[in-house]
């Protein structure tokens, strides 16, 4: 699962992400999924100014994470309803959704983002 800040330093090839990140998403053996709540929270955040990215991403956000080879993971009724029992370590309600979808789905989520270890998922960075 990839995180929303990991996939924006992916596509501008920033060196903030890690080696670790990199081989991890240059490798196609490897599927790599991207919520639907990480699109969600781009979206708001760039239509807040809280966000900027350039002009088109959000509009091409699909096209993109299919050329890249990523698939886009759905919310389930399953994913939500673990995202809210879980314990309130963190209040970001995105990143509670990838924490609950990495652990129904049993997958690593690629993140800078430490709160994660707190929820005891597979952190790859």
């Amino acid at each position: 699962m990839l995180d929303s800040q990991a996939f924006l330093w992916w596509r501008i090839d920033d060196p903030q992400l890690s080696r670790v990140a990199e081989r991890v998403l240059r490798d196609t053996s490897n599927q790599v999924f991207f919520s639907a709540a990480s699109a969600w929270e781009l979206a708001i955040k760039s239509k807040s100014g809280k966000l900027k990215v350039h002009d088109g991403l959000i509009e091409n956000l699909g096209p993109e994470l299919e050329s890249e080879g990523f698939e886009v993971m759905p919310i389930t009724l399953a994913h939500a309803l673990r995202a809210a029992s879980l314990p309130i370590h963190h209040r970001d309600p995105f990143d509670r959704m990838l924490v609950a979808q990495t652990q129904i789905e049993d997958l690593a989520i690629v993140s800078n983002d430490a709160i994660f270890d707190a929820y005891r998922v597979r952190r790859l960075w």
